[in-house]
């Protein structure tokens, strides 16, 4: 059905991965300003209402959203100008600085822009052309905003991971034949998936907290793996959580042992889920 409405056949697999890569530069450019406005909005957000709740009218702010204010200098304020927002390419020739001021412009933005060309890179080899393709890219980007937004913050925000799962949900309703046999098989499937996968996490929570008087988790972590389930269905559930928690047990004793973290410290588990996740979503189907 909704293979008529691009004829994919016309697309090689090879023009696919680098339209796939430069396409991937450019949303990495985009994921650089979610992941850098996104919690700042949210935290705006709570503030108000917390002036709410306290019977204080919040303090009039400018507006301050993914699209408003323009790109600009944290240091001076200057505008970006239009040819210095070419992914990567501007960074380099701008070695890493203002051109107005010269303050140090972090690495960490164009790292992003290449890891998102290479991650829709990869994706693209292992779909090829086809709807399947757009839906695992658009999976791929929100994992990669949510976790870089965890790494920094430890928000999983609701903003994209309810989105995410809603959206795993509405792709279980069109045919195998025009999706792929990658995601979940039926609706049956993906409503399971994410009520067992919200479930999972809940669970090992609230035993933990039981148990430990202590909180384990964020609540976000158990909609990143609801959304997970509605995309890849219930068989993708326990390896998902079982890779993600080896990973993170691996890094947090490193961490520990060797740049001396505190063990009471917390470490975000959704850059785990997003990876394992994103792992799932392309071999899942070996483990079918």
């Amino acid at each position: 059905m909704i293979e008529m409405l691009i004829d994919w056949s016309r697309y090689g697999l090879t023009e696919t991965i680098v339209v796939a890569a430069l396409g991937g530069l450019l949303i990495g450019s985009f994921l650089n300003t979610v992941i850098h406005r996104l919690p700042k909005m949210l935290e705006r957000d709570w503030q108000a209402q917390c002036e709410e709740l306290a019977g204080r009218a919040p303090a009039e702010q400018p507006r301050f959203d993914l699209a408003s204010p323009a790109s600009h200098c944290p240091a001076c304020q200057a505008p970006i100008r239009i040819h210095h927002l070419v992914p990567v390419l501007s960074w380099l020739w701008l070695r890493g600085r203002c051109a107005d001021c010269g303050s140090a412009i972090p690495w960490r933005y164009p790292a992003t822009e290449l890891l998102t060309a290479l991650a829709f890179a990869i994706v693209a080899w292992r779909f090829g052309p086809g709807w399947p393709l757009l839906a695992a890219l658009v999976i791929t980007a929100c994992l990669l905003a949510l976790a870089l937004i965890d790494f920094d913050t430890h928000y999983l925000p609701d903003q994209l991971t309810l989105p995410l799962m809603w959206l795993g949900l509405l792709a279980s309703l069109v045919p195998l034949g025009d999706l792929d046999a990658r995601f979940a098989a039926d609706p049956a499937d993906a409503i399971v998936g994410a009520a067992l996968g919200y479930l999972a996490l809940w669970s090992v929570y609230w035993l933990f907290k039981l148990l430990t008087r202590k909180e384990g988790m964020g609540y976000g972590d158990f909609k990143l793996l609801a959304a997970l389930g509605a995309w890849l269905g219930t068989s993708m559930l326990l390896p998902i959580v079982l890779a993600a928690s080896v990973a993170g047990s691996i890094v947090g004793i490193v961490l520990i042992l060797v740049f001396r973290h505190s063990r009471h410290q917390p470490i975000a588990f959704g850059p785990y889920l997003a990876m394992a996740g994103w792992l799932a979503l392309l071999f899942g189907d070996y483990l079918r």
